[in-house]
């Protein structure tokens, strides 16, 4: 037996963490093109309702040149009272931000934010320094170029933060696709966010009601 232990993402131990990804930061997530990152953060974001987790979120001087979270963000929460934090660049200075992570009462969270090298590393290594398990979706995080990017995960996972791509995050909560939430409810949050497997679902269901085997497919092995 190995000492390493794989600690794994639960639906009912976490929560969701949306950091300073806002209109006007938005433009200095230059390391992901900017269609595929739009379509992460608002994957990112969707990830509190498909699984039911508590959502803290914040944002950075967003009366001045950081500007709001997008609009959509706010619509899906509602009753989520966000952190505007003043002037604190590490979210975990403000005692409101801290007050809203214990509120949640999970020691697990998943984190995104712009900068990466800043907003997301700096909270990231913040909790880990309390006691929380950090998970961090890298596509939703967003810096000015890749070599920034690559150097500020490593200086997470060297903090033990578990640096994670958005399907791995869904398939970790999700477990197995007979659970719920599972193939019914996330398909179509897949389709809509991860393309690629949301057209292997619809090439199968195509296949499974309509297909006909073409000749020569009948031999195949």
């Amino acid at each position: 037996m190995g000492s390493f232990k794989y600690e794994r993402l639960d639906k009912n131990n976490a929560a969701l963490i949306i950091l300073d990804i806002q209109e006007g930061l938005f433009q200095l997530a230059r390391d992901y093109d900017a269609t595929q990152y739009r379509n992460a953060i608002f994957a990112h974001a969707e990830l509190g309702k498909a699984f039911n987790l508590p959502v803290v979120m914040s944002t950075s001087a967003e009366t001045g040149p950081n500007g709001p979270f997008p609009k959509e963000f706010l619509d899906m929460y509602p009753d989520v009272s966000v952190v505007r934090r003043q002037g604190e660049v590490n979210a975990w200075d403000n005692e409101d931000f801290r007050k809203a992570i214990e509120a949640t009462g999970k020691t697990q969270f998943i984190l995104a934010g712009i900068v990466t090298d800043v907003c997301t590393a700096f909270l990231a290594l913040s909790l880990r320094d309390a006691g929380y398990s950090v998970f961090a979706n890298h596509e939703a995080s967003g810096t000015m170029t890749v070599d920034i990017r690559e150097h500020a995960n490593n200086r997470m996972r060297d903090a033990g933060v578990q640096i994670l791509s958005y399907f791995a995050i869904v398939c970790e909560l999700m477990r197995d696709w007979r659970n719920t939430p599972g193939a019914a409810e996330l398909y179509p949050l897949l389709d809509r966010y991860v393309p690629a497997i949301g057209m292997v679902a619809r090439a199968h269901r195509d296949a499974a009601l309509k297909g006909e085997i073409q000749p020569g497919e009948d031999v195949l092995p």
